[in-house]
């Protein structure tokens, strides 16, 4: 269930509240005691506390006091995690609704607060039986006066303009709140349903709601393309492969060249005849969580009539070692006709991804970003915290989207790609080999899927924070939607400004 997010300017009927203020010569009156605010101030100034809550037996308020924090992207961290944890409180108490009192005036904040509340109150309970601890949380509805003046100026200046019609940051929210929650259950999903033709299946679904136009190809057409990678992935499955195509392309789209962005979608992944040893085949349901990013990025952009043309492109297949599966010194041929030594079966993401880029080339494409669950590299570099990001051609994309990282604290860590590290990945016996040596490997990964472009490019190996098993916040537990929000900001940053 998506808690939904109102803005309105009704009086507060009795019930659930949060007050947000930054100074406390701003507490509204009316509201508390004189005790309660001397209680409030204790707890805040004296004992440090940021959210600090008062049960007033038939309804609870809760008090988020702003840090002065000179650094906007922590200040909407900080408020995020804020909402999560007074979401926490109102789910444990069974409430279905709660309101939001800006009395500090300042609208992204509260934006972020109500974001964190909602993307907090996430759960996965399609095979639980026991639904009793489902969360409760429906409305979040938001008094604030900034917020409703932004939204009217937005609105009027926009009267003359020819793009699509302007949409309220509530709506834009709520939008971006059901595309985060789709990608979650995407990946929290078990292969035992989501299959690469489930996968396929689902985006269609999306694309139909969203009215963005979709195509599926099959693995006869996939074969027909030379798509070895994909195809050689495949051969150890019982299932097909699929190779799905998600595009909006509204008449008022503001770039010329579509942006395209590419989802490495290995609905479970076994290793291969490369085995994954002990455990670490535990959470391999993971492995597309690219490629749900992808679709539920452009699902996002199509609902909210962005005027921009945007393209997926998500290869998707399981990798098994069954009896035709590919094993180690397999040479492959690509889409684009280069051949590729297979020294480990588990390093199979790159090869589906090499496909999809080159195919990537017959849009002629202005920029093009990929994003993968792709090396062990990338988790032991910087863990959870980030994503690591790599570029050809789009030094200056690569620094908007570490813009966008930061503003919605999905942050991104630059690494080099050297000349050296290509050297790395040359075969004797064909022209790439799909492994390098043990270090640096999310960069000589990175390096590989180069040789399958030419044009702008960024590469984000996103297997630190896709997937993380204890709850963080409002990132929650299992697949936490990492892409969606840092892609749907940076086509607004990048295109719309």
């Amino acid at each position: 269930m998506i808690p939904t997010i109102t803005l309105t300017n009704k009086e507060q009927e009795l019930g659930h509240l949060v007050v947000i203020i930054s100074k406390f010569a701003k507490l509204p009156a009316g509201i508390f005691t004189a005790a309660e605010k001397k209680y409030l101030q204790e707890q805040v100034e004296t004992h440090k506390q940021e959210v600090v809550a008062i049960n007033h037996l038939t309804h609870w308020i809760y008090l988020y006091f702003i840090r002065d924090e000179k650094n906007q992207s922590k200040r909407l961290e900080s408020s995020r995690k804020a909402g999560d944890i007074v979401a926490g409180f109102l789910n444990n108490h069974r409430a279905t609704r709660v309101a939001i009192f800006d009395a500090a005036s300042e609208g992204s904040v509260i934006l972020a607060f109500a974001e964190g509340m909602a993307l907090g109150s996430y759960q996965f309970l399609k095979y639980k039986r026991d639904k009793e601890k489902e969360n409760t949380l429906k409305e979040i509805e938001i008094y604030s006066q900034a917020l409703e003046d932004a939204d009217l100026g937005h609105a009027s200046g926009n009267q003359e303009s020819p793009v699509a019609p302007h949409v309220s940051s509530i709506t834009k929210l709520n939008i971006l709140l059901e595309a985060v929650f789709i990608c979650r259950d995407l990946i929290n999903e078990p292969n035992s349903y989501l299959t690469a033709t489930v996968f396929a299946n689902e985006v269609e679904k999306m694309a139909m709601d969203a009215g963005a136009s979709v195509e599926v190809l099959t693995r006869q057409e996939i074969a027909a393309l030379g798509m070895g990678g994909l195809l050689g992935v495949n051969l150890g499955s019982h299932e097909p492969p699929t190779f799905t195509v998600l595009e909006w392309k509204p008449k008022e789209a503001l770039n010329a060249k579509p942006l395209v962005f590419v989802g490495k979608g290995v609905v479970y992944d076994t290793g291969g005849m490369n085995l994954k040893p002990g455990d670490s085949m535990l959470n391999m349901k993971d492995d597309m969580s690219g490629a749900a990013a992808v679709a539920a990025t452009i699902y996002a952009i199509a609902k909210a009539r962005l005027p921009v043309h945007v393209i997926g492109l998500m290869p998707a297949t399981d990798n098994r070692p069954g009896v035709k599966a590919l094993v180690s010194g397999d040479v492959i041929t690509m889409h684009n006709g280069m051949t590729v030594e297979v020294l480990n079966t588990d390093a199979e993401g790159r090869l589906i991804l090499a496909d999809a880029l080159s195919y990537a080339q017959k849009y002629d494409p202005a920029l093009v970003i990929d994003l993968a669950t792709l090396t062990g590299s990338a988790v032991r570099a910087i863990g959870k915290f980030g994503a690591c990001a790599m570029q050809s051609k789009a030094a200056w994309e690569l620094e908007i989207l570490k813009t966008s990282g930061n503003e919605v604290y999905e942050r991104l860590v630059e690494f080099p790609m050297w000349e050296e590290y290509g050297e790395q990945i040359k075969s004797d016996l064909a022209d790439l080999k799909n492994l390098g040596p043990a270090e640096a490997g999310m960069i000589t990964a990175a390096k590989f899927l180069e040789n399958f472009t030419a044009y702008p490019y960024i590469h984000l190996d996103i297997a630190g924070p896709a997937f993380i098993e204890k709850r963080d916040s409002y990132r929650g537990q299992g697949g936490t939607g990492y892409g969606v929000r840092l892609l749907f900001d940076f086509v607004e940053r990048f295109m719309i400004g």
